[in-house]
C-alpha cells in the first residue's frame, strides 16, 4: 500500500489500478464538479509517467459518494473490456461491510427486491417486478457482530444496483447506520456506515485471482464499537 497525491493506492502494474475511495468523494465526475477519484486517478498517472496529452483511465464500477472502500481502475481499454465483462458474469466479487440499525431475527439470509430509480430526485424505491424500469437486485448478508442495538453486517452483492444495500436493507426495516435519507427515523445520525472493504477479480492480462482488503476507519464511529480485526472475508 501507498500513498501518492492523497491517493492510497493498494496495487498497480501497467493494466490496473486498485485504490481506496475515500467517503464523500465521487467515484467519476458529476454536475456538481468536485474533485473526484477518476480525475485524481488521471492526474496521478500524467505526473508519475510523464505522459503527454490525455491519460486514458477507465471506470469499471462506481461507488456512491458517500460509501469509501476498494475500487479498481482500468489503464487500458483492453482491461477495461475484461474487467466489465467479469462484472456482467459474476467473476467480479464485491463485499462490503455495513453497521445496519437494530438486530435482525435472521444473522444471514439473502434480499431479492426489484428497485426503480426517480433520475428527478435521484431517489431509489422498492417496487414489484412488473413495474416499468424496475431491476432485480439480489445481496446476501451476514451479521458479523451486535453491540448496543446495531449489527456490523457483511454484505455480497450479485447485482450492482444503485443504492441497492441502502433501499434494501432499509425495506426491512434495519437501515445502514447514518443514512436519514432512505432509513428515515429508524436511523441514527452520524457518518454513512457502508463500506467496500472486499473485491475480488481475475486479473485481465495474466489470468491470476487478486483479493483486495481494506477495513473502514476503525477510530471512527460506529465502526469503533466493533472489533474489526476479526473480520475475514470467506
Amino acid at each position: 500500500m501507498s500513498n501518492e497525491q492523497n491517493l492510497t493506492i493498494l496495487y498497480e502494474d501497467n493494466h490496473v489500478i486498485v485504490v481506496m475511495k475515500p467517503q464523500n468523494i465521487a467515484s467519476c465526475p458529476d454536475d456538481s464538479g468536485d474533485a473526484n477519484l477518476l480525475d485524481m486517478i488521471k492526474e496521478y498517472v500524467r505526473t508519475k509517467y510523464d505522459k503527454k496529452g490525455n491519460v486514458y483511465i477507465g471506470l469499471v464500477h462506481r461507488l456512491d459518494r458517500p460509501t469509501g472502500g476498494v475500487m479498481v481502475f482500468a489503464k487500458t481499454s483492453k482491461a477495461a473490456g475484461r474487467l466489465s465483462e467479469q462484472m456482467r458474469t459474476g467473476d467480479f466479487e464485491k463485499k462490503y461491510l455495513t453497521v445496519l440499525c437494530g438486530t435482525l431475527t435472521e444473522k444471514s439470509g439473502r434480499l431479492v427486491n426489484y428497485l426503480k430509480k426517480n433520475t428527478v430526485n435521484n431517489m431509489v424505491y422498492l417496487c414489484t417486478q412488473g413495474t416499468d424500469g424496475a431491476k432485480e437486485a439480489i445481496l446476501d448478508y451476514r451479521v458479523l457482530e451486535e453491540r448496543s442495538g446495531l449489527s456490523l453486517t457483511e454484505i455480497k452483492l450479485h447485482t450492482g444496483r444503485s443504492h441497492q444495500i441502502r433501499v434494501q436493507t432499509a425495506g426491512i426495516s434495519h437501515p445502514v447506520f447514518g443514512d436519514m435519507r432512505y432509513g428515515g427515523e429508524r436511523a441514527v445520525k452520524g457518518n454513512l456506515a457502508l463500506w467496500a472493504y472486499s473485491l475480488a477479480f481475475t486479473h485481465p492480462v495474466t489470468k491470476e485471482r487478486l483479493r483486495f482488503l481494506i477495513l473502514p476507519p476503525a477510530d471512527e464511529t460506529p465502526w469503533k464499537h466493533f472489533n474489526l480485526d476479526a473480520v475475514k472475508p470467506v
